[in-house]
């Protein structure tokens, strides 16, 4: 199930659906927009069958990856089941580096989001 992401002055919300709740073992990320480095898409690092070192959730790859990874000195949130919709959210000065997440609207979150970071840097 792709997830939903909400946009505030100040935060970006992404909403985790249904049972990927239980392997996540969260219903919510909320990250201060401040902290939003930038989004692109992600669905050629979705396609890779390793994600780095499973901490908490589940992997298998082509089907499901979802929970938290190390990776490369990094820790990565991961909420996808479709490749070709994935989405990256780099951040900074959070608890994670990289959000990598499902979305039903690839090019319009990305678009979404760059522009509320943008009027957050202006």
């Amino acid at each position: 199930m792709p997830a939903t992401i909400e946009l505030s002055d100040e935060s970006l919300v992404v909403q985790i659906e249904r049972g990927d709740r239980l392997w996540a073992l969260k219903s919510r990320l909320e990250i201060p927009l401040a902290h939003v480095v930038d989004v692109k898409p992600a669905a050629e690092e979705a396609h890779r069958w390793l994600h780095g070192l499973k901490v908490g959730g589940s992997h298998i790859p082509g089907v499901i990856s979802v929970g938290r990874f190390y990776s490369h000195g990094q820790w990565v949130f991961w909420d996808v089941h479709d490749a070709e919709k994935a989405i990256e959210v780099a951040l900074q000065d959070d608890r994670y580096d990289r959000l990598v997440i499902e979305v039903r609207d690839p090019a319009g979150e990305i678009a979404r989001v760059r522009a509320a970071i943008g009027a957050v840097v202006a």
